[in-house]
């Protein structure tokens, strides 16, 4: 099949989509302000939406405090109604029946329950493309497995190449069979996953521009995908730079000096933070506190850095002399 190529034309809609399972943290906050600035600059909306697919881990006041670190930091969004996940499941269900009726859905008996299900998933984890196993599978066979346990829904991924330019790694081309493999869109549990719930958020919200974290760069394939496959327009793709500790380990939710709890004690107000994630972005020559509404005359894209930004385990302490 001849490669797909994704052609980016429409007004700008951007959005920030956090999981709520944890209280933000230095690496949320980078994303929402690129995210943010991305939008604005282009004179787009910016949307907000709240991912919390598993209610068990992703609790409403989780959910709550994120909005509240965004109002503090200044980031605003434009949707009046903040749509959850968690309550979506209509709306997801109209399209896995589309794909259904395509035949591009499998039952799958593989005990897989941890492998990139209703999170998102990331290549640090050491993803697994999966053979196959119970695409071949009989009627007979299935019958017989789904009396000792219910299955998850797998998507044919067909052997294909997906090409696209991201706006800070630029092109990008991966094989959905090689490099993927059929994906889990809906759990054993029902819950749906990941992949297939933010395709549809995405196309349903008329997102154009998505602004993450490079960890999901191979993630747009098959998102990209299930774009052409359900009929939504492809959105543009930038992937930023990872954050990563001087060891080179990625920054995590559990450094205590990166969780928003802790900055907003410590440093009392968002202008240092703001203006350090500037600085980090390349928009500014040395960090300073600036408010969000400071740094969008300021921005250009093309200054993103295009490889990890090593953060100090003391970054927060010449923040808090700047506050």
């Amino acid at each position: 099949m001849p490669k797909k190529e994704t052609v980016f034309s429409r007004q700008t809609v951007g959005r920030f989509a956090p999981s709520p399972s944890g209280r933000m943290h230095l690496g949320n906050v980078y994303t929402a302000l690129a995210a943010w600035l991305c939008a604005k600059s282009a004179g787009g909306d910016f949307l907000l939406r709240i991912e919390d697919l598993d209610p068990v881990r992703c609790p409403r006041a989780n959910a709550d405090q994120i909005l509240s670190d965004l109002e503090w930091l200044g980031i605003t969004w434009d949707n009046p109604d903040v749509p959850y996940q968690s309550e979506r499941t209509v709306i997801y269900e109209k399209y896995y029946e589309q794909l259904t009726g395509k035949n591009l859905v499998y039952p799958c008996f593989c005990s897989r329950a941890q492998l990139h299900v209703a999170d998102a998933p990331h290549a640090s984890d050491g993803r697994v493309v999966y053979a196959g196993t119970c695409r071949r599978l009989t009627d007979a066979e299935v019958r017989e497995k789904a009396k000792q346990r219910r299955p998850a829904a797998r998507l044919i991924l067909p052997d294909t190449d997906i090409t696209f330019c991201d706006g800070c790694y630029g092109p990008q081309s991966f094989n959905l069979a090689r490099d993927w493999g059929d994906i889990i869109i809906r759990r054993s549990d029902g819950v749906f996953a990941y992949q297939l719930a933010v395709t549809i958020d995405d196309g349903l919200m008329g997102v154009s521009q998505v602004v993450r974290g490079c960890d999901l760069l191979s993630s747009s394939a098959p998102q990209i995908y299930l774009f052409q496959t359900l009929g939504f327009d492809v959105p543009e793709y930038l992937h930023l730079p990872m954050l990563i500790t001087r060891e080179g380990a990625r920054l995590a939710k559990r450094d205590k000096a990166a969780d928003m709890g802790f900055l907003r004690q410590e440093l009392g107000r968002p202008e240092p933070l703001l203006g350090y994630i500037a600085w980090l972005l390349g928009q500014i020559s040395k960090p300073e506190p600036l408010k969000a509404t400071d740094i969008l005359p300021l921005f250009d894209r093309k200054k993103i850095p295009g490889h990890d930004l090593v953060i100090p385990g003391n970054y927060w302490e010449e923040l808090k002399l700047k506050s």
